[in-house]
C-alpha cells in the first residue's frame, strides 16, 4: 500500500538522497512520507528523488533543548523547489551568528545523524540543510 515508506525515506536520507511522493492526479510533491497527496488527497503517488534544493523560509534558534540534545542550534522550514516544505536543522551557521537574513537562503538537503535518546528506539536521522 505505501509506496514510501518511512524506512525506505530515512535509509535513503543517511546517503543525502531526499525521498518523496509525486501525485499522478495533480502532480504535487510530498515530503516526508505520507498515505496520500497533501494537495488532493489522492493516492495515486510514485516515489520519486527531490533535488534536495530549496529556500529557508523561517526559522529559528533553540536556546533550551529537550533532554539529550545539547543548544543552541536551528530549526528551519524550507520550501524545496518541487513544492513541499520540509523541516529540519541548520548545520553551517553559528546560532549565535543567524539574523534575519537566513530567510531567504538558499539550502541543500543532506542528514544529520541524531544520537539515540531516552525516549527514542535508537539512533535517528533527520534533515539537515546547508546554507549554500
Amino acid at each position: 500500500m505505501y509506496k514510501l515508506n518511512y524506512s525506505q525515506y530515512f535509509e535513503a536520507l543517511k546517503e543525502d538522497k531526499l525521498l518523496g511522493l509525486k501525485c499522478s492526479d495533480c502532480g504535487s510533491y510530498t515530503t516526508p512520507p505520507k498515505v496520500c497527496c497533501e494537495n488532493c488527497a489522492g493516492m495515486n503517488l510514485e516515489m520519486v528523488q527531490l533535488s534536495g534544493k530549496g529556500e529557508i523560509k523561517t526559522y529559528t534558534v533553540t536556546r533550551v533543548a529537550p533532554q539529550g540534545l545539547k543548544a543552541p542550534y536551528i530549526v528551519a522550514l524550507v520550501e524545496l523547489q518541487e513544492g513541499p516544505w520540509l523541516m529540519g536543522n541548520v548545520v553551517n551557521v553559528d546560532p549565535d551568528e543567524a539574523t534575519i537574513e537566513l530567510i531567504g537562503k538558499e539550502v541543500i538537503v543532506r542528514h544529520k545523524v541524531v544520537t539515540e535518546l531516552d525516549y527514542t528506539g535508537g539512533e535517528g536521522v533527520v534533515p539537515a540543510f546547508y546554507v549554500q
